[in-house]
């Protein structure tokens, strides 16, 4: 028996399969989609089996496999299928397809392992005659339960303990267990649907197979409440459900709530997790111990056999999009597993991409609206221009905001505010002679990190010391400008007696479980001002939140991108949405320099129509998506120069070999030239249809494949370039 094996390495050039001799010892564990362990030149490898053959047409010898690795197979038909159609969208290597639908534990990796856990339990061998209280104690335990962990039975006495073993009385059990087992919160649902809700929730189960829809509904028109209605018709039908949330921040939260409905038959999928705690929930997927799937983007590979319904909240995200190696959006994810479970895709959203919108418009998705908030109590939203303000004195926050901070403190309610900017301060320099203390592998301004004194580099990671002096003219006094949402965290300190702040940015949620404590305790009322970047913007629900503040609401305009009149409509109304979900009226007070741009206006009227027409306006003029496809191209190289003259030769390559209904644009600077001391210069192409422009793009990809100076990135429908 022969196969054929695709090992571990992710070079293009090895992007084929090599085919090994089994012998006869290990036919018998031989199948598709385990890993097996193969000599690989003087290296020894592992790597994945794809086909199985009686005969080889090689007339030199074939070396035989070392072992098998798995006892069940890793990869499944429908992964096996989804790998090579990840290959052809992302135009990756069929290996990294492979290796980023499994856990670590799972990956083709050689000497890597991951341990599953175990607790030690006893049992009772033999009736024990006892002759002391403490052994009476043990002996009644063990006798009324068939296996006690030993360290309960240790805490009673570990010298009986310790005397039972030694004479036989009891032995020791091992017994595999979960990382993260989930206690029972389970409650009675007695949520009754509106006639939006129930609408919603009949036309998705009504779907007769595969079917995408697209929910649009505005914040706090309890969009969650309908998905869970879903995946309760689907489970009572012996289906399975996934559920993908944009952010980490998110999880917990929805974990709750779903774990309330549905009980402990779910697993959960992120990058928070642990490599062991990601392998336990995978395997309670593979062994059928759950029926929901609630993680993040990477939750869409869950090993699910049985899916009903996938349902991805928030779908207008930019995070559903991989920016590594193979650069997968996980909505095409969704709509292929859908396609091969024959079971229906639901997007929601309360700002669709406009991609999506466009696509239901044009009856490719099913459109539902939700219009109404449940509570029907949309909050009432200000916008606030700074130039005036600044005018009178109010540097950071505008009268309004501040008189409306105090006044919500005052009454015992809760107030948001959004800084899409961390750190202390933005630019460090010099007033004397203009020094910027900037990354030197990036080229870029230093954040001051007031918590830890250090200027850090938000693209490469580099930190250093603050400076005391200037570093050019030695002046003593180097001058902080901008505000990151640690200084706002000082600033609403310092200025607003009984405010209790906590923020949430990527500097306080490093650690694990820090989102799910800020969550709780601003719940739990501990604080009453939640201070954060855009991962409080969407999905949280504080019933006490009757203020939304937004400093900067403009400042995404500025990034020089075609999306970033969508994202700051999309950003501000998600925020907004944070106020007024229960009873009490909520209000949202958006500050900037730029607050008469549509995307704004539109935002404050909770206006999506008007956003959407607007936008598809300009993108038309401009042939942009949803009326042309992106492809971007990087070429990265330690040497600007080189980077740029490669860029020209692939611009000739393409304006060649492609027709005029390609528009092709670059090479340029990249947004960020230098990043980690690597130059990135940008080729865009603007296309109708991939035809005749995959070939062109593998010709380019693997035409650099052994260069040393060059590296070439291709992405296909990126979401930012």
């Amino acid at each position: 028996m022969y196969i054929n094996v695709l090992v571990e390495l992710k070079a293009k050039k090895l992007d084929k399969t090599f085919t090994y001799n089994v012998p006869s010892s290990l036919v018998d564990k031989i199948e598709v989609g385990k890993r097996v362990l193969v000599p690989f030149g003087r290296q020894k490898l592992e790597g994945f089996i794809l086909s199985i053959c009686n005969e080889s047409d090689f007339s030199y010898e074939i070396k035989d496999i070392i072992s098998v690795i798995d006892d069940s197979v890793v990869i499944n038909n429908e992964m096996m299928e989804l790998g090579k159609y990840i290959k052809k969208k992302t135009l990756c290597t069929l290996i990294s397809a492979y290796q980023t639908m499994l856990p670590s534990a799972l990956k083709a990796h050689k000497d890597f392992v991951v341990n599953k856990k175990y607790e030690t339990y006893l049992t009772l061998c033999c009736d024990i005659e006892v002759k002391s209280d403490k052994q009476k104690e043990v002996y009644e335990l063990l006798k009324s339960n068939e296996f006690v962990l030993k360290k309960d039975c240790t805490t009673i006495s570990s010298y009986v303990v310790k005397s039972f073993l030694e004479k036989g009385y009891i032995k020791e059990v091992k017994k595999e267990v979960y990382r993260n087992n989930l206690s029972d919160i389970k409650e009675e649902s007695n949520i009754i649907l509106n006639d939006e809700q129930q609408l919603a929730v009949d036309k998705v189960i009504s779907s007769d197979g595969f079917k995408p829809y697209l929910i649009h509904g505005v914040t706090g028109s309890g969009k969650t409440e309908v998905y869970m209605h879903i995946i309760d018709y689907y489970l009572s039908k012996g289906k399975e459900a996934l559920v993908l949330v944009p952010e980490i921040s998110l999880t917990p939260q929805m974990v709750l709530n779903f774990r309330k409905r549905f009980g402990t038959s779910i697993a959960i999928l992120h990058s928070s997790l642990s490599d062991g705690e990601k392998y336990d929930e995978y395997r309670k997927i593979l062994n059928k111990e759950v029926s929901i799937v609630i993680g993040a983007r990477s939750a869409i590979f869950a090993p699910l056999t049985n899916i009903g319904v996938i349902i991805i909240d928030e779908e207008h995200s930019s995070t559903y999009k991989q920016d590594n190696t193979p650069k997968y959006n996980a909505i095409d994810i969704a709509i292929y597993r859908g396609r091969y479970h024959n079971s229906p895709v639901v997007l929601g959203s309360a700002t669709p991409s406009i991609e999506s919108y466009t696509r239901a418009s044009s009856g490719i998705y099913e459109l539902i609206n939700l219009k109404k908030r449940v509570n029907n109590n949309l909050p009432k939203v200000l916008l606030v221009d700074m130039k005036d303000e600044i005018k009178a004195g109010n540097r950071v926050f505008s009268k309004v905001l501040t008189d409306s901070i105090n006044d919500r403190i005052s009454r015992g309610e809760q107030v948001i505010l959004l800084l899409n900017r961390r750190g202390f301060s933005t630019i460090s320099s010099c007033s004397d002679c203009g020094f910027v203390d900037k990354c030197p592998n990036c080229d870029i301004p230093l954040v001051y990190h007031k918590s830890s004194n250090t200027m850090r580099c938000h693209y490469c990671g580099y930190g250093s010391s603050k400076k005391r002096e200037c570093p050019i003219c030695h002046n003593k006094s180097l001058n902080d400008f901008g505000m990151g949402t640690e200084k706002l965290e000082e600033y609403v300190k310092d200025n607003f007696s009984g405010a209790r702040v906590v923020r949430m940015d990527v500097d306080t949620t490093s650690r694990k479980g820090a989102h799910e404590k800020i969550i709780s305790d601003f719940k739990s009322l501990k604080y009453n001002v939640l201070i954060g970047t855009q991962m409080i913007a969407k999905g949280l629900d504080f019933p006490l939140v009757t203020l939304v503040g937004v400093i900067n609401g403009d400042a995404s305009l500025s990034i020089p991108d075609f999306r970033s009149g969508e994202r700051t409509f999309q950003l501000l109304n998600q925020v907004a949405g944070r106020a007024g979900r229960s009873d009490l009226p909520g209000e949202v007070i958006i500050q900037g320099f730029n607050m008469e741009h549509y995307s704004i206006v539109d935002a404050s009227l909770h206006d999506y129509n008007s956003f959407y027409n607007e936008e598809m306006r300009i993108r038309k003029l401009l042939k942009y998506p949803p009326f042309y496809n992106l492809c971007s191209i990087k070429i990265k190289s330690k040497y600007e120069d080189k980077a740029f003259s490669e860029g020209n030769k692939i611009v000739s390559y393409l304006k060649s070999n492609l027709d005029s209904t390609n528009i092709i644009l670059g090479p340029s600077s990249s947004n960020m030239l230098k990043v980690n001391n690597i130059y990135n210069v940008l080729i865009v192409i603007k296309y109708k249809k991939t035809d005749n422009l995959i070939d062109k793009l593998l010709f380019i990809s693997d035409k650099y494949i052994d260069s040393k100076d060059v590296l070439i990135d291709i992405d296909l429908n990126p979401y930012k370039i």
